[in-house]
This record gives C-alpha cells, structure tokens and sequence, in this order.
C-alpha cells in the first residue's frame, strides 16, 4: 500500500516535471516528526532549543 502510494507521486511528480514539491514534502514530513516527537518524549528540551 504505501510503497503504491510513493511510487505513484514519484510517477507523478516524473510526467509533471514537478521535482520542486520534493523539498516541501520533505520539509513537512520533518516539521511533523519534530511536532510528535517534542509533545512526548525526554528529547523535548533539546528540540526546544533548536526554535
């Protein structure tokens, strides 16, 4: 299922030559783990001091 799922965004992202969404979704997967991870985890004051 999600290996169908990646594989058809990349087919997309190949025939709309649309290489650019590749950081924000990037950048979007990261700021959410960063999200998950800060609101319960012992890594909260590290990822505190990073903003």
């Amino acid at each position: 299922m999600a290996r169908s799922l990646f594989s058809e965004f990349w087919q997309f992202l190949r025939k709309r030559k649309a290489y650019w969404l590749i950081p924000m979704l990037l950048m979007l997967i990261i700021v959410g783990a960063l999200i998950i991870f800060s609101q319960s985890s012992a890594l909260s004051p590290f990822i505190y001091a990073l903003f």
